[in-house]
């Protein structure tokens, strides 16, 4: 078997192994449930600057069949990404002369988009429609023409320099938050893996040779065993469950949930769909979606199945319910004070009429 080492034999610059990737657990889940399962909708990747958004994107890229990286540039047109059809060739003899684009390009590997938050929306819908269908269709003046374009979509973003509109960030099928490292160990390792690789990059990647094989093995297996896992009626009641704490609009949240619970199940070589695969990938579901932020704090307590925590919670509520209603210090009907807004009103002083 071939090893990843050689991929850089054509002259490309060497890529960082994403099995050597430190300190981004949530990240690397994400893009290997992307990767198992492309109609996921891509992965939305939100962080400050240096916190290796686009070496992560190009590592996955390494581990898909192809190996294809494509980035769509902030100023590509429309054309650029989707591709054109030459319409006086289909007036003149009659045949379809399609010029591919980006996504065409991107077909079974990686199409990165940095600052995706700064694109035309028009954009955004586009690679949104294609990631989540696998197929690019293209219309001009009556003539169509489709594609397949089956890639894994990362969009990476710095709050800091403006969001994506909720009704697009909630097409992404996964979001990821990154936070800067304050921990002084992960940090020195991190930095010592860094200049390990720009050091000898050749003598890095053997080093994670067998690693990176494996990891797109188990890739590759994962893919061909999605077909045969399903989904049980626990595993249903819990994805509905969390999705209403969450309140969520639509039914989009459900969808990617169960598809990355099965991807997560399938990268695992589990035999079946469970609740814990659901509780893993709750959180990259939900982030972008929960309209309650006390949703995902109660992903829950760690360690509980989704059972025990419903009857975690009954028992709660049935305390608190008991506390409230037993004699004591607390005062009934007591609510907690609430922050009222205050508007500061203008005072308009009238000034005296003049005198005729």
């Amino acid at each position: 078997m071939n090893t990843i080492v050689n991929a850089t034999a054509d002259g490309r610059a060497p890529v960082f192994p994403f099995a050597a990737l430190l300190g981004q657990p949530e990240l690397q889940q994400a893009l290997l449930l992307a990767a198992v399962d492309p109609g996921i909708g891509g992965v939305l990747v939100s962080g400050p600057r240096g916190t290796a958004k686009s070496t992560a994107a190009r590592a996955l890229a390494e581990l898909l069949p192809d190996g294809q990286f494509v980035t769509l540039p902030l100023n590509a047109s429309e054309e650029r990404l989707v591709g054109t059809l030459d319409i006086e060739t289909v007036l003149r003899d009659g045949s379809v002369r399609f010029a591919p684009g980006l996504l065409a390009n991107a077909h079974r590997g990686v199409l990165y988009v940095d600052e995706v938050n700064l694109l035309p929306d028009a954009l955004v819908d586009a690679l949104l429609d294609a990631a989540a269908s696998g197929v690019n269709t293209v219309e001009r003046d009556g003539v169509s023409h489709s594609h397949a374009a089956s890639f894994v979509l990362i969009g990476t973003m710095n709050p800091e320099e403006g969001e994506l509109r909720p009704q697009l960030t909630d097409r992404f099928g996964l979001m990821v938050e990154l936070q800067n490292c304050f921990d002084p160990l992960v940090r020195q390792q991190i930095v010592k893996a860094r200049l390990a690789f720009d050091t000898d990059p050749q003598a890095f990647r053997e080093r994670h040779g067998a690693q990176q094989d494996a990891q797109a093995g188990r890739i590759r297996a994962a893919r061909a065993a999605l077909a045969q896992l399903e989904f049980d009626e626990a595993v249903h009641q819990r994805v509905s469950a969390l999705c209403i704490a969450a309140q969520v609009d639509g039914m989009r949240a459900d969808l990617v949930m169960l598809r990355a619970a099965r991807a997560l199940a399938a990268l695992e070589g589990a035999p079946a769909v469970s609740t814990a695969h659901v509780e893993r990938v709750a959180q990259s579901v939900l982030l972008h979606r929960q309209r309650n932020g006390e949703a995902l704090q109660q992903l829950e307590e760690p360690g509980l199945t989704g059972e025990q925590n419903n009857n975690t919670r009954a028992t709660t509520g049935e305390r608190d319910a008991r506390e409230a209603d037993a004699p004591g210090d607390s005062d009934w009907g007591y609510l907690p004070p609430e922050p009222v807004g205050i508007k500061h009103v203008k005072r308009v002083i009238p000034l005296p009429s003049k005198k005729r």
